[in-house]
């Protein structure tokens, strides 16, 4: 249970700053003062998903792919001020792979790569909200078009390092902010999975569980790709998958979604111009419940947007992790630690990119 407890606002403390910068091969299941805990204690996760819990996540996952952010300040030189990036060779360093024994580490009972962050701490330009969240690297040159991907109605597309893409991940929520404003959709939810653009995003897979309630919902965001003099015009247009978005203080429980530690996946392929979308709960088992969606990424005007350009011709990449959407500003949230349950935490116990 969670407790009131202060910790400081910020999240990098002298203690552990010098494990921020830098790989390590220390126990994956090495605790510290202010690790999540678990929400899943079934050790036969780690059997039936082919997990070892004494290997760091790159060592059970192909992330060979990604670079990550942990919600820290960056001790590097070059990013002095920056929130914590974990270049790609540095996450698939074979000789010493990372981990975080705070946020971004192997669950030392279920082998799942955990994926935590708190309700305020560095983050990323443009961004209120802090991350523990891989970002798709196509390339070693983080500026050249082959680090992203398009899709096929793009005029140049051989430029860029893929046509489409397909991201897997078999996962489950464990835990969100329990403090926040009801009125604001960002209190209480966290981004498991996005598709990111150069400037808005046509895919954020989202979830949501309000304090009181036993369920939390699905659900995503298709936000309209306006630029130039109608940038202030895009929005994001909801998809409910499981359970129901949009909930206040005082709404019922939302039973057909999906508990805190329950497993389900997700499953996003851009083929050619289409982003096609399944989402499945109770993932193999009798029950099981299939939601499946399509959207042209090319044709624009979304659901009758007349602002949305679609996003033909634009650049796009993968992320996936805990983008916690629960802030000290906008969303009213506090920040006073694990214990007084201020953060968001994810496990993947599947995941995978094709591109």
């Amino acid at each position: 249970m969670h407790t009131k407890n202060k910790i400081a606002a910020v999240v990098v403390s002298a203690l552990v700053a010098g494990l921020a910068g830098c790989s390590t091969a220390s126990s994956p299941d090495t605790a510290s003062a202010t690790q999540a805990p678990s929400a899943n204690n079934d050790p036969q996760l780690a059997a039936q998903y082919n997990l070892d819990v004494n290997k760091v996540p790159a060592e059970n996952f192909d992330l060979s792919k990604f670079k990550l952010n942990t919600p820290r300040d960056d001790n590097k030189p070059e990013r002095s001020g920056k929130v914590m990036e974990i270049y790609k060779p540095m996450l698939n360093d074979k000789a010493n792979p990372f981990s975080d024994a705070d946020w971004f580490y192997t669950d030392s009972v279920t082998g799942a790569m955990v994926f935590a962050s708190p309700n305020k701490a560095m983050t990323t330009p443009n961004s209120k909200n802090a991350r523990s969240e891989l970002r798709a690297m196509l390339s070693d040159d983080y500026s050249s078009p082959k680090n992203n991907f398009t899709i096929a109605s793009t005029d140049n597309a051989e430029a860029y390092g893929a046509v489409g893409g397909h991201m897997s991940a078999t996962l489950s929520v464990d835990w969100v902010s329990t403090s926040g404003d009801y009125k604001k959709n960002g209190a209480f939810a966290t981004v498991i999975g996005q598709i990111h653009g150069s400037k808005n995003e046509p895919l954020k897979i989202m979830y949501r569980k309000l304090p009181e309630h036993e369920y939390g919902s699905v659900y995503w965001n298709y936000e309209t790709n306006a630029l130039g003099d109608d940038y202030s015009k895009r929005r994001d247009i909801r998809h409910e998958v499981f359970g129901q978005s949009g909930l206040r203080q005082g709404s019922e429980d939302p039973v057909t979604g999906i508990k805190l530690g329950e497993i389900f996946s997700y499953d996003v392929n851009v083929d050619g111009d289409i982003m096609h979308l399944t989402f499945t709960k109770n993932p193999g088992k009798p029950n099981q419940e299939v939601k499946t969606f399509d959207i042209d990424l090319a044709k624009g005007e979304y659901q009758g947007d007349k602002y949305d350009q679609g996003y033909a011709n634009d650049w796009m990449y993968f992320k996936a992790g805990t983008y916690n959407q629960c802030n000290t500003g906008s969303s009213g949230c506090s920040n006073n630690g694990i214990e007084a349950g201020d953060y968001a935490k994810v496990s993947f116990f599947q995941f995978s990119l094709d591109q």
